[in-house]
């Protein structure tokens, strides 16, 4: 970022270079002010966190309405009106923010308008075009993919309890686990509330097996760093080639996960019973 804003910089500077030697000549190049300008709002719109950009927008446009004034005022300095100066500075910087951020919000829409917009993850619309890839991919490989639903057990009461803002503080803390703990060519996704998807690309069941259960224990990890007492539900579906779509293989997932939340749910209540067994004993 640092490296990108000191080239904006040195463009800037050629800029009204330039400016200034064509000052005396019918050709203008003061339009080319806007190019920096328009970098400077994609990089804007790179970063994740808005409030990080306003102010470098603000200080690029300031610093290209500066320079373009200093080029103008030079050609015929002393002589230009200091009064003038300032007004030029003044209405450029504006004229010049105003363009930044507009140009910021529109391709931050465009590139968040298919994310999550707490977790960045892309949604189930995005989701579905990077499945549609990957399956066409795996029809040609005949090489198998497979999908993992996970879920965070009682989350609507762990909101109740400690409050929305900590529980989006935990979806986010997911979110990240699940970057964290898959590889590059694998696609994450919040599906919903508290359920994520998670695409893994020439996978098969026991290596999906394997990489589940990892983000399951790096999460609870996480969690109980935290404080929070938070477990997870997965499920999972390998496949190889189009034979079953994307829904069909969320319902094979969702009924895996399902199963296995019965299953733990019994083993418990095994458990109990058996202690109790053993102290009326």
């Amino acid at each position: 970022m640092i490296l990108r804003i000191f080239l904006i910089v040195l463009e800037v500077l050629f800029i009204t270079v330039l400016d200034y030697f064509m000052a005396s000549s019918y050709y203008s190049l003061d339009v080319l002010y806007c190019l920096p300008v328009i970098q400077t709002a994609r990089l804007s719109a790179l970063q994740k966190q808005r409030n990080n950009d306003s102010h470098t927008m603000t200080i690029v446009a300031v610093f290209c309405a500066l320079a373009w004034s200093l080029a103008e005022a030079a050609v015929t300095w002393p002589n230009f009106p200091i009064s003038a100066f300032l007004m030029n500075v003044v209405t450029r910087s504006v004229t010049f923010t105003i363009i930044g951020r507009v140009i910021t919000k529109i391709r931050k829409d465009k590139q968040y308008s298919r994310k999550d917009w707490l977790t960045g993850l892309p949604d189930r619309t995005e989701f579905i075009k990077w499945f549609e890839i990957k399956q066409a991919k795996s029809e040609r490989s005949g090489l198998p993919y497979s999908l993992v639903i996970i879920n965070i057990d009682s989350f609507r009461a762990f909101n109740d309890k400690h409050g929305y803002q900590v529980g989006d503080q935990a979806l986010m803390l997911l979110a990240n686990t699940l970057l964290e703990n898959s590889r590059g060519e694998d696609t994450a996704c919040r599906l919903g509330s508290d359920e994520f998807l998670l695409l893994l690309s020439e996978t098969d069941d026991e290596t999906c097996e394997f990489l589940a259960g990892r983000i399951v224990s790096a999460s609870r990890s996480s969690f109980q760093k935290n404080g929070w007492d938070l477990s997870l539900s997965y499920g999972k579906a390998t496949e190889i080639g189009s034979s079953r779509s994307v829904d069909e293989l969320l319902r094979a997932a969702s009924e895996s996960m399902y199963q296995g939340k019965k299953a733990a749910k019994q083993n418990a209540a095994n458990q109990v019973w058996n202690h109790a067994a053993t102290l009326s004993a």
